[in-house]
């Protein structure tokens, strides 16, 4: 699940309203909210599809610490050019600058020959209009975002679905390939166990929670943030 590493913003929707309404569609899911407590997610508020896109390329099948420091070390070889005293009021690269900078620059952070290429199809294509600004982007639906999301090299439906969730506030979006969604739905409604090691074969499959998921909807986005805390829950459970 993305980390909000920037400002928090205020949701586009009412919280109290989306558990509300849950909570009277799914008694299951009532049991998970009350167990889980109030409904507490963050928008990153200050990035632009661009900075968003750009670290969730970075973080892909990595630990997060990890994809922290690579991160981290990506911004500061641009300090030069966007750092403090800069003429940018923005302390990460523009597209221009990916796309302008020496291959060695970006492996020397730590980035894979795969996400250099990657970075360098995001720049292009934000470049050429593929990626909209936040504020197109605001008023896109959500399976437009995702057609135009998923035309860069690297970023599939899932990374696109984060970003509808966690950078864009969109309130029903339900990402069934997660492995956190699925086990999460396992637990709360398969009856698998906290304490049971995890095989492929025990998580819920995608069709099983769009079925159930039906009677979530408008608010898919939040009850999707419980299934992942149901996994939080279950680790607690373990370590007791």
């Amino acid at each position: 699940m993305p980390r909000p590493t920037q400002r928090a913003a205020h949701l586009p929707y009412n919280r109290a309203e989306a558990v509300t309404e849950l909570s009277a569609a799914d008694p299951k899911l009532v049991a998970l909210i009350a167990r889980a407590g109030p409904f507490t997610m963050r928008l990153a508020a200050t990035q632009s599809p661009f900075e968003a896109l750009t670290e969730s390329i970075i973080y892909q099948q990595l630990h997060s610490k990890a994809a922290a420091t690579i991160h981290a070390r990506l911004l500061s070889s641009f300090e030069p050019l966007c750092g403090p005293g800069s003429p940018r009021k923005s302390a990460h690269p523009s597209p221009q600058h990916i796309l302008d900078c020496p291959t060695p620059q970006l492996r020397a952070a730590g980035l894979s020959h795969n996400k250099t290429l990657a970075l360098r199809d995001l720049a292009a294509k934000t470049l050429d209009g593929t990626i909209p600004s936040l504020t197109r982007i605001r008023r896109m639906p959500d399976d437009i975002v995702i057609d135009h999301l998923t035309q860069v090299r690297g970023i599939g439906i899932w990374t696109a679905q984060m970003m509808l969730i966690f950078r864009l506030g969109r309130p029903d979006v339900l990402p069934t390939t997660d492995y956190g969604i699925r086990k999460g739905f396992a637990l709360t409604f398969q009856g698998l166990s906290p304490t049971t090691k995890v095989t492929a074969d025990l998580l819920a499959t995608p069709a099983d929670i769009e079925r159930r998921a039906r009677r979530w909807a408008p608010w898919r986005s939040v009850a999707s943030w419980y299934l992942w805390r149901a996994c939080d829950l279950a680790r607690t459970s373990e370590s007791i």
